[in-house]
């Protein structure tokens, strides 16, 4: 890469102006969710008794009878057609973190040399997708290649740049999920089981229990010319080399401030698009690192907010084009600065309108908000290693315990109130459970009104906290598909909660009463899940060893994090849930070793090539004009002044030398280490292999090209730094 290219790039980025936003002249509510087949373009679309029968089996979960299906499929296609669609897809989650999409016309031969737009029940339903060319873990085979593709009528249609898009799951002609949607499904249907057994304790009037999701998006912004001048941005989607700059988020002035006019117009743009969508994009503000930001919808069902999730993650990189940017959704992609999560707000609610993490008004209405806080508490505590490997990848392997990331140890924040009741139960006969919602607080200030305080404070460096009536899984990765935290987690909390079921069912079957039967096994899950609640500082070294000590999972290698999918008691849980098979746990283990091995292979290759090809024969330029300059003050000046006038070029000659040497010799270490590690068979070794090998080397490397970016002049340097790739407008 040439300098003139890096500092033409500088310069475009410079001269960028905010892209105009056209408003639209009415309000959200006009326009919201106009590209969505919800329940309103379904009355307008479909005959009543279609509408009545599709409504039915979306509320009570029931299969939908396969003669709606092309009454269904009749109403779709006129919507669809009416709002410009062309085209239609199946729109799955594969096991990439992304989503898949094969698009069809409408058209079919009319028998007359002409073709008629046309869709049925049978093409809504089911398509089959090539399931040998997903990641399947060897589920199927190559030559093997049959899968199918089938309707979620819980995720409404939507039209995308003219394609009827068709929420679906993914599974292999055998029968196992090839995605991440029939799982979670699956663990939502569970916890919708178990929960109401848990809460028709307290209301026998309770039909469902709803598992809710609020996720929270970080991402970073990078000038489109400036990202095309970093290939280790365009491959790997972070910087795999480059200095903090002088100045990053020490002085705290990014977070919360006001919004650069470039970024706000990106923003206003990207909102418009999500309503149409119907995403409920609601709050926006800077984040803590520079060119860092985030954007919140309002909570929505679990299946449908994850939806809406992948859905953004596409929107944002194409709103992003159409001004000049490149969203990063990496989790680190900037050493030395905030990386980027996607914080998972969960709950759980009834159909009657309760949400069960929400303290309540009554006795009963507390004891039950204590059940279900106790229950959480004794499943996260049970299985807090595998907690840990659902949100796990080697992009978050970077993030989680640096610059106000959560730990990589599963803890629970509950704050004092919540703490002080919890104690007052375990070592107490209590009979009243008095929980206050918002209290006031004065301040002596009279232009001020009294600021209503929450139950509970929050605690940034808890990767699980409870925040009110809710909990807050802080640790998922920004490109992460939430399902695989949402699985884990809703599979664990179901569980445990038929067990609670079953404990306190047996004691009244034996003549306790009920009230006692809850607070009796409320009091042993509280014992029982003490090792998990932490309040203090997740960040704090001690924390790491005093957690080891409870006994709690402190690995740190993302690799042999996974192998709590594969515990007997992880599989035994999953099978209970009805969540996964051991078959499906072992393929998804082995998609994400490989998942693994390929992403740091591919940083790998990158980083080597730009070491070799980029950095050194700057620094080596960079060195010659030092050498020059040193020969020429020796032929002006006396060998007395020659150290005194030379020696600071000397010593940085010298310098440099050493830093090359080391980087030539580690690109060939880890040349070896990737050569070695690739001739192993065992997915799960040669994950194992790339974390111990290769990494340790990319490590050492970025060190001393590091070192070398400081000590080569600004003009001779081929890389944008991280001045201009953070601070540029």
């Amino acid at each position: 890469m040439s300098t003139s290219l890096r500092f033409k790039s500088v310069e475009e980025a410079r001269s960028r102006k905010a892209v105009a936003v056209e408003l639209p002249k009415e309000r959200p509510e006009a326009y919201y969710a106009k590209q969505v087949f919800n329940r309103q373009k379904m009355f307008e679309y479909l005959p009543k008794e279609t509408f009545e029968v599709l409504i039915d089996a979306i509320d009570n979960k029931k299969p939908l009878p396969r003669e709606v299906a092309d009454s269904v499929a009749q109403g779709m296609k006129r919507w669809a057609i009416d709002n410009g669609a062309r085209h239609y897809t199946h729109w799955f989650h594969p096991l990439t973190d992304g989503t898949a999409e094969k698009h069809d016309a409408f058209i079919e031969h009319d028998g007359k040399g002409g073709v008629v737009e046309k869709f049925n029940g049978k093409l809504l339903v089911q398509q089959e997708p090539d399931a040998s060319s997903f990641p399947n873990g060897g589920i199927r085979n190559t030559f093997e290649a049959r899968g199918y593709s089938a309707w979620d009528i819980s995720s409404p249609a939507f039209i995308l740049d003219g394609t009827l898009c068709i929420p679906t799951i993914f599974i292999s002609y055998t029968g196992e999920s090839l995605d991440y949607k029939t799982p979670l499904l699956r663990a939502l249907n569970s916890v919708d089981v178990a929960g109401t057994r848990v809460a028709r304790l307290f209301d026998p009037s309770v039909n469902h229990v709803i598992s809710y999701l609020g996720w929270e998006q970080e991402y970073f912004l990078v000038d489109e010319a400036l990202y095309a001048a970093r290939p280790d941005l365009v491959m790997t989607g972070r910087t795999l080399m480059g200095h903090e700059s002088a100045k990053n988020q020490q002085l705290e002035d990014h977070y919360f401030g006001s919004i650069p006019s470039r970024v706000e117009a990106f923003m206003l743009d990207l909102e418009l698009e999500c309503h149409k969508l119907g995403i409920p994009a609601k709050t926006r503000h800077n984040e803590v690192a520079p060119n860092q930001f985030e954007l919140a919808p309002i909570f929505e069902e679990a299946n449908l907010a994850n939806d809406h999730n992948l859905l953004l993650m596409s929107l944002m990189a194409e709103v992003a084009r159409k001004h000049n940017f490149r969203v990063l959704l990496h989790e680190k992609p900037f050493g030395g600065v905030n990386g980027s999560g996607k914080h998972n707000n969960w709950s759980l609610g009834t159909d009657k309108g309760r949400l069960l993490f929400a303290p309540g008004k009554t006795h009963k209405e507390n004891l039950q908000f204590i059940a279900f806080v106790a229950n959480v508490m004794a499943a996260v505590n049970r299985h807090n290693a595998l907690l840990k490997a659902s949100i796990i990848t080697a992009g978050n392997a970077h993030r989680l315990g640096a610059n106000e990331a959560p730990p990589a140890i599963i803890s629970m924040f509950l704050g004092s109130q919540l703490s002080e009741l919890l104690d007052k139960i375990e070592k107490t006969d209590i009979k009243t459970l008095n929980l206050a919602g918002k209290e006031g607080l004065k301040l002596d200030v009279v232009q001020i009104p009294e600021i209503m305080v929450d139950n509970t404070d929050r605690n940034r460096t808890s990767p699980f906290a409870f925040t009110g009536n809710r909990f807050e899984f802080r640790a998922v990765g920004s490109s992460a598909n939430c399902a695989s935290a949402l699985i884990a987690l809703n599979a664990a909390v179901a569980d445990q909660l038929n067990m609670f079921a079953e404990a306190v069912e047996k004691a009244i079957a034996d003549g306790a009463d009920t009230e006692a039967a809850i607070l009796e096994e409320v009091k042993k899950l509280i014992i029982s899940s003490k090792a998990i609640h932490f309040d203090g500082n997740g960040y704090s070294e001690a924390w790491k060893k005093e957690a080891a000590e409870r006994g709690l999972d402190t690995e740190s290698s993302a690799p042999l994090m996974y192998d709590a999918y594969l515990r007997p008691e992880s599989v035994a849980m999953f099978d209970r849930t009805g969540v996964f098979n051991l078959l499906e746990l072992e393929a998804r283990n082995e998609v994400k070793w490989e998942m693994y091995t390929k992403k740091v292979q591919i940083e790998a290759r990158v980083l080597g090539d730009l070491a070799i090809n980029h950095i050194l024969p700057a620094a080596t330029r960079y060195q010659s004009v030092l050498l020059d300059n040193v020969y020429k003050i020796k032929e002006l000046f006396s060998a007395e002044k020659m150290d005194k006038i030379a020696g600071q070029d000397l010593n940085s000659i010298e310098q440099m030398a050493d830093h090359m040497s080391i980087i030539r010799t580690e690109v060939e270490k880890m040349v070896d280490a990737r050569r070695k590690a690739n001739k192993i068979t065992s997915e799960r070794e040669k994950a194992i292999a790339y974390h111990d090998t290769v990494v340790p080397c990319m490590e050492k490397l970025r060190y001393h090209i590091d070192k070398l970016e400081l000590m080569v002049d600004n003009e001779t340097w081929p890389l944008p730094k991280y001045r201009e790739l953070l601070f540029v407008r």
